[in-house]
């Protein structure tokens, strides 16, 4: 993904591309990793040294609050960060902790609302298993 791609990405969530924006933002969107904050600095440090982690932090929050990354929680131990906005779940491997995207079509994941009305902000779904590499 080009630069001015992820300007376009930023300026249409709402988000001024800073360099700093901009530099994080390009790293999810081509990394499919669903990196963590530590692992974003670590691999943006050598590039732009002067980042800190606390930049990474306030930067990824807002992102997710302006909805051009979301949070994951599938680890016990991180939040990890994933800006691909195609429906998915998430698959983590229990062996090697990989975590991998599982497409999903929007209709797998509506929820029956029965009698009550109801207003979705978030959908997290996430499978645990053994990937294929493991077995």
């Amino acid at each position: 993904m080009n630069i001015q791609e992820v300007h376009t990405y930023l300026t249409e969530h709402g988000i001024r591309p800073m360099p700093h924006k901009v530099a994080i933002m390009k790293y999810l969107l081509e990394n499919f990793n669903h990196p963590t904050i530590e692992q974003i600095y670590n691999d943006l440090l050598p590039s732009m040294p002067t980042l800190s982690k606390t930049t990474v932090y306030n930067t990824l929050k807002h992102f997710c609050e302006k909805k051009a990354a979301h949070a994951i929680f599938i680890d016990e131990k991180n939040v990890r960060y994933d800006a691909h906005k195609l429906t998915h779940a998430h698959f983590r491997c229990k062996i090697c902790k990989a975590i991998y995207d599982v497409q999903l079509e929007k209709s797998e994941i509506e929820p029956l609302k029965g009698n009550i009305e109801i207003h979705i902000e978030d959908t997290q779904i996430y499978f645990y298993g053994v990937c294929e590499k493991c077995r």
